[in-house]
């Protein structure tokens, strides 16, 4: 499984590894760490697996060896046309002498095994794509991987296996695990055949000696139709900034229900496109209104969604759909549904007591990271990792929010929802903030850089005396319903 026995791709690698490898037989070492050739995971038609053609030593599945290569599949032995599944390879191994780890995995349509069924795609850096021709799979493409993972037209089987950086990430005992995405057929095409081949290497340097073959296989039926229908049950803002019963447009929201799901997972990099963030995560998605809203969390029980800014106020009706559609579950949209971030939790809550989430940058700092940053709460309040301490007067603090409406960019151009904030930005609808009654400069309001539909206000502290003091705003001449407070001391 590391080692590749194509000589085209043996000159390409050892012009790229020469002065890695001179003064070694090169037939031993090229490429085992890359990730094997096309067709080696034991497709009907093509080779068993990478031990009976020569790259490793050992037998394929020897019952003397106590190890396994398996699959996890999010949904169950089954598949809805078109709908993303995250999966999982995971080999494992008892021995103490296997320490390194490869796989090799491909989908067919079992009525035609030469068929490829649906689409492979890295979800990180450790895996890659090997395309090859149906016909002849040793006219095949070197290892794609991230960014550009599509495969050449006359190409069209595909494989997914561990590279370099995969190989060199899993090293240790026990077992090693791979994960990508996998996006079956977009039309109903059948059972699908899963065939994929672990190896469980031994440790120290690239070897084809002494390695533990596994291969197993698959079959994924078709998801029925009439599943079980989602139910929604209760719809509030992001419950962190005020979980009020009303929504807006442009605010996180979280849907509370069952079925609403077949998965739990939040969005990656890989569901946008572009800087536009999903609507649907492996099926499932929200309509409010007759809108499709923003989906960034989906679970059996929870969907925590982006409202749309294009959503109409007064009483709207949400839907989720997960293979089949909910009953619609009514929401009042307001214009306006702000809300400052407070997380309902010790150290923010302590007791009666709800502080405001705000943090910044000590003098001195370069806040590169996020634990570089403070956060503001009474003396002696801990958060492991994270300074803190109170606000001083005149100090900048950073406090995030929803709910606040639409802002506008230098251009006076509207600030799209559900997209990667890339520009400077203002809130249309003014916002004033004032610490125990006495005005606070705000020296940023707006939606927060290189987030989505988070708003960020950069609070300059006034003068006030010691104490944990009441955080009020105001919208448009409204005032906040949260009952705040912010700790100050000089």
């Amino acid at each position: 499984m590391f080692k590749q026995n194509s000589m085209e791709r043996q000159r390409k690698l050892f012009i790229a590894k020469t002065a890695l490898i001179l003064g070694v037989i090169p037939v031993v070492i090229w490429a085992y760490e890359t990730g094997p050739d096309a067709g080696y995971c034991g497709v009907p038609g093509e080779n068993p697996s990478c031990v009976s053609a020569g790259c490793h030593t050992g037998t394929a599945n020897d019952k003397n060896n106590k190890g396994s290569v398996a699959v996890t599949f999010p949904n169950g032995l089954s598949y809805v046309p078109g709908v993303k599944q995250h999966l999982t390879v995971t080999i494992s191994d008892p021995a103490p002498t296997q320490a390194a780890w490869g796989f090799q995995l491909t989908a067919r349509a079992s009525n035609n095994p030469k068929t490829q069924a649906g689409t492979f795609a890295s979800t990180d850096q450790y895996t890659g794509i090997e395309c090859a021709e149906a016909s002849n799979i040793a006219n095949e493409s070197a290892v794609l991987n991230l960014p550009n993972q599509t495969c050449p037209a006359a190409m069209t089987l595909q494989y997914i296996e561990h590279n370099v950086m995969g190989y060199t990430h899993t090293i240790g005992q026990g077992s090693g695990s791979y994960q990508f995405d996998w996006t079956p057929p977009s039309t109903n095409i059948g059972n699908i055949v899963v065939y994929v081949a672990g190896n469980a290497g031994v440790a120290g340097p690239p070897n084809a000696n002494g390695d533990h073959i596994y291969t197993t296989t698959y079959t994924l039926t078709p998801a029925t139709a009439g599943g079980p229908t989602p139910t929604v049950t209760k719809v509030v803002s992001a419950s962190g900034f005020g979980g009020f019963s009303a929504i807006a447009p442009g605010q996180w929201i979280e849907i509370s229900g069952s079925n609403l799901a077949t998965d739990t997972r939040i969005w990656t990099g890989n569901d946008f496109s572009g800087v536009t963030a999903p609507t649907s995560l492996d099926g499932t998605k929200v309509t409010i209104g007759g809108q499709q809203a923003f989906t960034y969390y989906i679970s059996d029980t929870q969907v925590n969604a982006l409202v749309p800014s294009n959503v109409a106020t007064g009483s709207q009706q949400l839907t989720v759909t997960n293979g089949s559609t909910s009953a619609a579950f009514p929401v009042t949209v307001n214009a306006l549904e702000p809300g400052l971030l407070a997380l309902p939790q010790s150290p923010w809550l302590v007791g009666s007591k709800q502080y405001v989430v705000a943090q910044t940058c000590d003098a001195g700092k370069k806040c590169v990271l996020a634990t570089d940053l403070t956060f503001i709460l009474p003396t002696g309040t801990s958060i492991p990792g994270y300074p803190v301490r109170p606000a001083k007067p005149g100090e900048t603090l950073t406090i995030y929010g929803i709910g606040f409406g639409p802002a506008i960019d230098s251009s006076n151009l509207s600030v799209p929802v559900g997209q990667i904030v890339t520009v400077a930005n203002q809130l249309v609808d003014q916002v004033q903030m004032q610490v125990n009654g006495v005005p606070a400069t705000l020296s940023y309001a707006g939606f927060a850089p290189s987030q989505v539909g988070l708003y960020q206000f950069n609070l300059v502290v006034p003068t006030v005396p010691d104490g944990d003091w009441p955080l009020t705003f105001t919208q448009n001449g409204t005032k906040g319903t949260q009952t705040l407070l912010l700790s100050v001391h000089q």
